[in-house]
């Protein structure tokens, strides 16, 4: 195992344990949540599979898309910050893909440019949510944007910015992880019924039940995910950077790449989905 050390966030108590709420999802990982997130892969990159594609997965988590990517035939390469992250990974591999070379799991960060560098260049560099959580966004992006191939592309989803209620995000979610342990659940189940009311009278205001039954029904549908475990990421998810759309697309051309697909959250809260492809002749200075 492959281990990235340098610039790395600090790890302290005002960290959001992300690979502990990984592995409580994978006990409730199906079939069916992986083919939702197989679909979710090629729909976004308007592929039938990934055959013959080398495809990076920064920041894995509990390992699904390294996964889905793998059974859609590409070669994959995995890595994440966290150690229990990493150990989800491991374990989805283990479980579908033992023994296999073409697919590494690695213990790394995508703040260490040295070890971004020699990972070299993937025809997918794929982080989904990850990017905002590493404590500074926008190396993140030009680190994971580096490793895209001429002609590859960069597929990340980056949370959108709200102004003010970003910034009430921000104070939630460092009161989480300052608080102690046995309070964590009382505060994570208060949030999540004041999302649940909201959406509720968001429905109903619109005359739009059936989206409560979509939210809550069919939440696998969305990516092959857990809505609790998603609840528990939105409270708890820190570090935590939100940008608007136009700033991302800004960063990115201005690195050589042309947006190819771009799903936006509008006014509410989520993160922004966006499919860039590096243009044939860009030169990156770090590549």
């Amino acid at each position: 195992m492959s281990h990235s050390t340098d610039e790395r966030p600090p790890i302290d108590a005002g960290r959001f344990a992300f690979g502990e709420n990984w592995r409580a999802f994978l006990d409730v990982l199906t079939p069916d949540r992986i083919f939702q997130a197989e679909r979710s892969l090629c729909d976004m990159l308007d592929v039938v599979d990934l055959a013959g594609q080398r495809f990076l997965d920064i920041g894995s988590g509990s390992g699904l898309f390294s996964l889905a990517a793998r059974r859609l035939g590409a070669t994959v390469h995995s890595f994440d910050f966290d150690l229990q992250s990493v150990a989800c990974t491991t374990e989805l591999k283990r479980q579908h893909f033992p023994k296999d070379p073409a697919w590494t799991v690695e213990l790394g960060s995508v703040l260490d440019s040295e070890y971004m560098r020699r990972l070299g260049q993937f025809d997918v560099v794929y982080s989904w949510g990850v990017l905002h959580h590493t404590g500074n966004m926008q190396k993140a992006i030009e680190n994971a944007s580096d490793r895209v191939a001429l002609g590859g592309r960069l597929f990340i989803a980056i949370y959108n910015d709200q102004g003010l209620q970003s910034a009430m995000w921000i104070r939630v979610k460092r009161l989480y992880n300052r608080l102690p342990s046995y309070l964590k659940p009382a505060y994570l189940l208060a949030f999540g019924a004041m999302l649940e009311l909201a959406a509720v009278g968001a429905a109903l205001v619109r005359l739009q039940p059936q989206r409560l039954a979509k939210r809550w029904l069919h939440y696998e549908n969305v990516r092959g995910m857990s809505r609790w475990h998603d609840i528990v990421d939105w409270v708890g998810g820190y570090p935590f950077e939100v940008a608007k759309p136009e700033s991302i697309l800004q960063l990115c051309r201005a690195r050589g790449f042309e947006p190819k697909r771009v799903q936006t959250c509008g006014r509410r809260m989520g993160c922004n989905e966006f499919v860039f492809e590096r243009r044939e002749g860009t030169d990156l200075h770090s590549a």
